[in-house]
């Protein structure tokens, strides 16, 4: 089955060169035309040469969301993005959908999507030993990515991985 991806994930994950660790994890990622819209592709921006790669060898797939009302629906709380990811989702059955951001993951999660974000994208990698180091990971997405994670979070994910 198919993954869903938002903005949030992909953007994160290539700005610090990790991007094909969801080739590795999923089978089919694919990404709404909203969110390579909020990519903005055709600027020089850090990881966008990465993921033009990831759309052009095909196994990150822009695809179109077949359920409008759905989308407007959700925009009442979440960026277009977010409903768009949301929505194909559900167009195309995908077994997940990849969300940072906490409002797009409860909203997701109420409609009964299962959710994975960067940290447990990362969380996994290092699990398999794809990465040597989940805190560098972590502290090179909040360094060069401006990634934001909430204390408490942080303290408890990086627990875990000494």
């Amino acid at each position: 089955m198919p993954t869903v991806a938002n903005t949030s994930v992909v953007m994160n994950l290539a700005i610090i060169g990790q991007l094909t660790l969801l080739r590795e994890q999923f089978a089919e990622i694919l990404v709404p035309r909203a969110v390579v819209g909020e990519l903005r592709l055709d600027e020089d921006l850090p990881g966008n040469a990465e993921i033009r790669k990831a759309i052009q060898d095909g196994w990150l797939q822009p695809r179109e969301v077949r359920q409008p009302a759905l989308v407007n629906s959700l925009r009442r709380e979440l960026d277009w993005g977010e409903a768009e990811a949301i929505a194909l989702a559900f167009d195309v059955n995908a077994d997940r959908v990849l969300l940072d951001e906490r409002d797009a993951r409860r909203v997701a999660k109420s409609q009964g999507l299962k959710v994975t974000g960067v940290i447990g994208i990362l969380r996994r990698a290092w699990r398999e030993k794809r990465i040597p180091s989940l805190r560098a990971a972590i502290d090179e997405l909040r360094a060069r990515a401006g990634f934001r994670l909430h204390q408490s979070l942080l303290g408890d994910v990086l627990r875990e991985s000494d």
